[in-house]
Parts: C-alpha cells; structure tokens; sequence
C-alpha cells in the first residue's frame, strides 16, 4: 500500500531531481500501478506507454504541484487518467499477452468500469476511501456502493463460500465494519446481529475470505523482468531528442538512488486486513487466532535494556482482563525470560483506571509452543493486567524485573526454577492506549446433580479474551462437603473450549451455597443455541472418624483400619520435639488421597503441631507414577492426575519449651479424594 503522506524533503529532493526522481518513485511503486494499469490492458507494450506518459505529465506539472492534496494521491490521479485517456484511443487496442493470463483480470473484468476502478483503488492500491472516493469524483456513500457491489459480483465470479445473503439493512454497514471506522453504537448492534443471524455471519465471512483471496492472488501476479528498464529507456531516447533540439538544456542529473524509502508492493487496505495479513506470519498460535478474528490491536512497541529487548505485540481488552502479548529477546546471551506481573511489573495509577475487585489471571509458562522452542535467546509470552474501569484509557506500566526461564534440553521444555529463581533487571516502560471489547452474556437457569452434589447453572459470559461459566454448588452435605469442582471442556456448536487448569474463581459464599467462575478457551464468531459442558473431577471431604491410642512405650510399626485401608503408625518418638510417624503405601483402589487427624494429650487437649512433612506419589488413570522431583516435571499433562499421600510426619511442640510433649491418641476426622467425572450436561441458551 502507498503511505499516506510523503515527507517535505523528498517532495523538495522530487522537484529540483525532476524525472529521474519520478522514475525512481514509479520504480518503488511499480507492483501496484502495473496492476491497476492491467485492469485496462492486457498487453505490456500498453502498460509501458502508460507508465511512460504519467511520468512525462508528472514532470512537466511538477512545478504546479502544491500541498493540498499529497504527491501520492497527485500521481495516482494522473496515472488513472492516462489509463482512461489511452483506453479511448482507438490505436491502442486491447489484447492480452498469452503469458499474463491471471483468473483475477478476468474476474475484475466482469466488473463495470466504476467498480473495477474503486476495488482496485481502494484494495490494491491502497488509498483511502476519502481519496479514492475523491479520485474517482463520487461521493463517500457512492464509493461504499460500487465496493460492495463489486466485492459481491468477485464472489459470484468466484463461487467463494457460502451462496447465502445476509440481511439487507446491514449491507450499508459492511465496508466501515472491515476498516473499523462504523461508529461504537452501530458497531455494536451489527455484532450482535451477526452473533445472531447465520445468514449475515456467513455473508460477512464470505466477503472478507473475497478481500483475503484478493490479495492472495495480487501476490502470484508479478511486473514483467526489464520493465522499468524498458520505461527507462524510452525516457532516455525522449530527453536526448530533447537535448539535440535544444542545446541550452540542462542534462538531468544521475538518478539519486535511495530518494524515497517508501514501503514496495501491495498491502490490505485496512488496520482489519492489516490484522489477517498479521495473523497468518505471527508464530503465537493464540495470538495468531485473536488476529485472524479481528480481535488483537497490534503494536509493535520496543524497549531495551541491558541488553535485553521487549516488545509489546498486540492488546486485547475486555472487562475481564488486559491480556497483552510480549517477546522477550536477550541480544547479548541465549536466555529466556518471561514477565511476572506480580513481581516486577506497576501500572500508573492502576487503582484509578483499573478494577480493584477483579485480580488479572495467571499464565503459566508455555512450555510446548513452537515459537518457544526455534530460538534460545527468544520467548514469547502472555500478561495479564486487571480490566480497565472506562471503555478507553492510557496505560503506563513499567518493567523492572523478569524471571530466567530454564531449558532442559534433553525434554525440550522451559520452565521456572522456584527454588533457584534468577531474575533479570532494568527498566522497560511502555504507554498503551486501549479500548475494551463488550462482552455477551446469557442468563441460564439449570439445575443438575453431580456426585449427589447438587450443581446450578447461572451465566455463561462470552468475552473477546475468554468464556466464562458461572455456576454454584452446594458444598455442604450429610457426612460430606464440597471442596472444589472442576470442569473439562465447553461444546459449542462443533467447537471444543478447552478448561483454564489455573482459571476456577471462587466469589461468593452463600449459606451453603458457593459461586465460582470457570474459565474456558475464547469462543470466536459464533452464535450459540446450547453448550454441552463437560465435567471433569471434584474433590470432596468425607467425616468419618477414628480414635487410636498411643503409647510411646509399645514396639512400633502397628496397624489399623480407616475408610477400608491398612494403615500403619511407624514411630512413635517421645522428645524435643516429639514426632510421630503414619504411613500408607498401597495407594490402588485406596479411597482416600489423605487423611486429616490431629493428637491429643493425657489432659485430652490438642498438642500444637510444628509442622507435618508429607511424602507421596503422583499418578495418572492408568496407576503410572510421576517423580515430582524430577526436572521438568509437567503437571498439566498427565491425564487424570492424582496425588497420594503415603507417609506423613508430624512433630509436636509444647507452649512450654521445657515440657516434653507424650501423645496419647491420634485423632482421624475426615478424609479427602479425587473422583473423575465422565457427567455432561446440555444447556439452551435460547
């Protein structure tokens, strides 16, 4: 795409270098006005003759030029109206060179005059829809119109996607939708009409697939080899007939190379075609997605500091969080570091521009991604701030700490050493502006039981950077409570919305009922009748007690019965302080992942623990243990993991130092387990 503007020095450099410096400004620009002079020609003798009158026009109004239009828009008006003009001539006819025969000329053909030029103004050249709409001497509206016509008329050329119309009221809206200028108010009422219509959500997807498949074949459609030496060479021969009329001409000086460093070839004509290009070259998978949907904004923002880079890649705002994407690069060493928010990161006035009730979420480091595993010295990221209070602000954060990420490369993993934690300082500051993205949200009204468990359903919340389920349980039963209740995935339609592991919130207690939030995978561009949600474990307490007495005076190991397993007492061992030992190796088909006792003294008074160590064993559903020491150790890829503990000491300390603790009996209360849940349950939202 052509910048919107050109600066005053290569406008002055442009008229005291004359020609040569046009020439070299058509050289740069060439890919985008070949391409619009195709769409009259289809013979590059033609195009040549175009190229070669422009420039001589443009040299000759040079001195005319003045600054209430840009140079940009001055030589596009005059290359369009050499096209036209030629295009008239009756010499001049139009014939199609055999190597140059591209499905996309013969689909713009099919278009009318007025179309053709406003697509390929607007979408391969690049213009603004105020410039072009000047350009072409239409009124804006007039403009939006032969687009939209034009677009559709590619699509039937084409038969792209879906053959369905959407709604014709909101055909008006298409074009500022796509360049994102439609006001807030309409913006808002066309996504939620697109949320709800199939038929406008498959139209819109159809155009804009017709924008991406436009540009996709602009690429495959290159400038001839020796084109512009051909241009070149013309204008030599024109200016030595020139100087041999007219001696007292000035010889036009060598071209100056590098005159105008402006961008070559063609991009999309918009922040939201921007975005796609984006998202098909970005390596974050996830950002990759928020882009393709129009979601990310993209920045691009740098700062360095010793020696390390960070640059803030795209924001999304909702009024669940400020999720921002980030690579760190350490140019002078092969390490990787991540940001922690809450340690090392402020934001300016955070408690004036951002909720204080809502805490920004966690995310792990990505320990599998791609692009975290092509360069060492390279991470890429994601932080989360809290949500903004106002729809639109500034924020100002600042970076002086990040955490060293260690690789082992026998695993081919990246993770964070918590006991030997080194940090990176500095001092790295950006200034973000940012708008928030409403979210949709549907009341629901369902009942289930899970487990005897009784579970409600009360709002599903769909936001640009997660979906959020809404439930409450009542964590309070006969002999048992409620102590977490986990999901696996959401349905949606065909789509699988996969659990946050770290994203269950807890926010209300109420009598024996508890709110919380789950947190599941965006949902992108689809308009839901019903979610199938999927659960996938709780954990409950269950009382049930048991008394057994001590005497440090009996040979140890002894062995009882608790919730039908055999446990054993290993030591007891009267002292400073006194520690007592309980153990529990046989973990298959045991009820029970730990128990929770206490002891009691001669007087029948709780002693006061020091502490309890506890040892055990990690497996998955198939009974295969996991060395929780073992470095990597990733938790969140065994399936169906539980925890057992297998040994667990306690040591016991009097309120008096001097006084030596002599149990008397262990006191078991309740225990707790882990079940697994294959319960789905199927909910409406209509």
């Amino acid at each position: 795409m052509i910048p919107a503007k050109i600066d005053s020095m290569t406008i002055t450099t442009i008229r005291e270098k004359g020609a040569e410096s046009i020439v070299d400004w058509f050289e740069q620009h060439k890919q985008s006005f070949y391409t619009l002079g195709w769409c009259y020609f289809r013979n590059q003798k033609q195009i040549e003759e175009i190229f070669y009158r422009s420039i001589i026009k443009l040299d000759k109004e040079l001195p005319r030029f003045n600054r209430e239009t840009s140079f940009e828009i001055w030589a596009t008006s005059i290359f369009l109206h050499t096209c036209r003009e030629l295009s008239d001539e009756k010499s001049l006819k139009v014939s199609e060179d055999g190597e140059h025969r591209h499905d996309l000329f013969k689909a713009l053909d099919q278009l009318d005059k007025d179309q053709r030029e406003a697509v390929v103004i607007t979408y391969v050249i690049g213009i603004s829809r105020e410039e072009a709409a000047q350009l072409l001497h239409v009124s804006a509206e007039k403009l939006k119109e032969l687009l939209f016509s034009g677009i559709q008329s590619l699509k039937k050329e084409w038969e792209y996607g879906s053959s369905s119309n959407g709604c014709k009221e909101y055909y008006k809206n298409y074009i500022d939708y796509f360049e994102r200028t439609l006001e807030r108010s309409k913006k808002i009422d066309v996504e939620m009409h697109i949320y709800h219509c199939q038929d406008c959500r498959e139209d819109l997807g159809s155009f804009q697939d017709i924008l991406l498949t436009l540009t996709e074949r602009m690429k495959n459609f290159h400038v001839p080899s020796g084109f512009m030496e051909n241009v070149k060479d013309r204008l030599a021969v024109k200016e030595k007939q020139e100087k041999q009329k007219n001696n007292k001409r000035q010889r036009i000086g060598l071209i100056f190379v590098g005159i105008i460093t402006l961008l070559i070839g063609i991009e999309f004509f918009t922040g939201f075609m921007t975005n796609h290009y984006y998202a098909r070259t970005e390596k974050d998978e996830q950002l990759r997605a928020f882009i393709q949907h129009g979601m990310g904004k993209r920045l691009n923002m740098e700062a360095e500091s010793g020696g390390v880079k960070i640059k803030l890649k795209s924001v999304i705002a909702d009024d669940i969080q400020t999720l921002i994407f980030y690579e760190i690069e350490d140019t002078v060493g092969e390490n990787q570091y991540m940001i922690d928010y809450y340690e090392g990161v402020s934001v300016e006035d955070e408690y004036k521009i951002m909720s204080h009730t809502t805490p920004p979420r966690y995310f792990p480091p990505d320990l599998k991604s791609d692009s975290n595993n092509i360069e060492k010295n390279v991470y890429q990221g994601k932080l989360s701030l809290r949500p903004l209070l106002n729809d639109k602000d500034t924020i100002k954060f600042k970076i002086i700490k990040l955490h060293k990420l260690i690789r082992d490369d026998s695993e081919q993993n990246i993770l964070i050493d918590y006991e030997n934690i080194e940090n990176k300082t500095g001092e790295w500051n950006f200034e973000i502006s940012v708008t928030k993205r409403p979210s949709i949200e549907y009341t629901l009204d369902v009942k289930t039981e899970i487990e005897g468990i009784p579970v409600r359903f009360d709002k599903l919340t769909i936001a640009p950077t997660t979906t959020i389920l809404h439930s409450a349980f009542n964590y309070e039963l006969p002999g048992k409570r409620v102590q977490n209740l986990d999901f696996d995935n959401l349905k949606v339609v065909d789509k699988i919305l996969e659990a946050d592991l770290y994203g269950n919130s807890f926010v209300t207690n109420d009598g024996t009922w508890i709110s919380f939030q789950a947190h599941f995978d965006p949902l992108f561009g689809e308009k839901p009748k019903e979610i199938t949600v999927q659960f996938n474990s709780v954990y409950l307490v269950y009382e049930e007690q048991k008394s057994i007495e001590l005497d440090a005076s009996q040979t140890y190991p002894q062995t009882f019965e608790y919730a039908g397993s055999t446990i054993s007492i290993d030591k007891v061992e009267v002292g400073q302080p006194t520690k007592i030992v309980i153990s529990n190796h046989e973990i298959k088909n045991r009820a029970y992942d730990q128990i929770q006792f206490r002891v009691m003294n001669e007087d029948e008074y709780e002693v006061n623990s020091m502490g309890i160590d506890y040892e055990g064993v990690l497996v998955d559903k198939n009974w295969i243990e996991y060395d929780m020491k073992k470095n990597p150790f990733v938790y969140e890829e065994i399936e169906q993991p539980r925890y057992f503990v297998t040994v667990q000491t306690i040591e016991l300390q009097s309120n008096d130092d001097e006084e030596i603790v002599n149990p008397k009996r262990l006191e078991i209360y309740e225990y707790s387990t882990t079940k697994y849940l294959d319960d789905v349950v199927n909910i409406s939202l209509e």
